[in-house]
């Protein structure tokens, strides 16, 4: 371990609750925390503000203020700056600096996650990833701090580290084939791969994008029980974690992908959100929801740039079976997303009657 690694971890420790984690935990952790620096008189933030930041006082002073009055003083090295500066969110306080100040800041839901996992994980960092061999926490701490993850139950993320199983890959291996049936979920611990669409024009494969340390995939034909859409290739040597179809579906698929019946769909849209019709343009010629945006699943991943991640998305299709894959992806790239249950089939009364 390098020194300045080192010397990182010791001065994480010295602020709670950073100095209970496990040390290999807070060595991952401490490649996602920043340090800001603020001038004389410059506000840290604001009373009322949500800003997702917890911050420690590395060095000089501070006032907090509440009501634009001045009610404590806080100087770093003290027993008080041990503590976090006014955590709860929204902030309860003002806290402007007295003179030139360092603070060390990581995202709070990133902070949450970690210390939740430090408490009730199986496996440390150091367990799940093995250095020697040129692999970090880089993988797990992406994760943690994705919208996906973020959304997972605590004991769905120690079920879902515990069950993960590691796998070697080398470069040009084929990871997935397109058209079989699927029967893992995998996430990148280490190199790169690319992703490969078959077409009646291109049967070498279109592109579809280059995968990397953290990025996920295989999850389509689990949720969609279709065969596999895209071929994953191995671009570099590297290594894989999986996760079986069955723990994938219980731990992370069930727990996120929420699904709505019609009128609770129909809220949602007057509400400003918006139909997605995940099904092949050929299909919505012959119904689909007045005002809905089509774009078939396997397009979904190359498309997100057409879609604003403000607005809330009520996928479907005719069954459910693809609108859940397309809404499982939207979350996973930070989207809010539902599932109109039962799709168009069991929803054709009510399309009629409300067109």
């Amino acid at each position: 371990m390098s020194a300045e690694r080192s010397s990182a971890i010791q001065l994480l420790k010295s602020f709670a609750p950073l100095d209970r984690l496990k040390r290999e935990n807070l060595a991952a952790l401490a490649k996602k925390v920043t340090v800001l620096r603020f001038s004389a008189g410059q506000t840290l933030f604001s009373e009322g503000d949500l800003d997702a930041r917890t911050l420690w006082l590395v060095s000089g002073a501070v006032e907090i203020l509440q009501g634009g009055r001045t009610v404590r003083s806080v100087r770093a090295g003290t027993d008080e700056a041990h503590a976090a500066l006014c955590p709860a969110s929204p902030r309860s306080s003002t806290a402007r600096a007295l003179e030139p100040v360092r603070c060390l800041s990581i995202d709070s839901e990133v902070l949450d996650l970690v210390l939740t996992w430090d408490q009730t994980g199986v496996y440390e960092v150091s367990e799940l990833c093995a250095e020697s061999a040129g692999e970090s926490g880089d993988w797990m701490t992406t994760l943690l701090q994705s919208g996906l993850f973020r959304r997972i139950p605590p004991a769905n993320l120690q079920a879902i580290f515990s069950h993960l199983e590691r796998v070697p890959v080398a470069a040009q291996e084929t990871v997935i084939r397109q058209g079989e049936e699927g029967d893992y979920f995998y996430i990148i611990l280490s190199g790169k791969a690319l992703v490969t669409r078959e077409t009646p024009l291109n049967r070498a494969g279109l592109k579809l994008a280059e995968l990397t340390v953290g990025d996920t995939f295989g999850e389509d034909a689990l949720i969609a029980e279709t065969p596999r859409n895209a071929t994953v290739r191995m671009l570099t040597d590297g290594a894989l974690m999986r996760l079986g179809k069955r723990h994938f579906r219980e731990l992370m698929n069930d727990p996120l992908v929420q699904r709505v019946g019609w009128e609770r769909a129909r809220e949602i849209v007057a509400r400003g959100g918006r139909w997605l019709d995940t099904r092949l343009p050929a299909e919505c010629q012959a119904y689909a929801i007045e005002g809905a945006i089509n774009i078939p699943l396997y397009f979904i991943r190359m498309k997100l740039a057409l879609l604003d991640r403000h607005t809330p998305y009520v996928a479907y299709c005719d069954t459910g079976r693809r609108s859940s894959a397309a809404a499982y992806i939207l979350i996973e790239r930070g989207f809010e997303a539902y599932v109109l249950e039962g799709g168009l089939n069991q929803n054709i009364t009510a399309l009629r009657r409300s067109a």
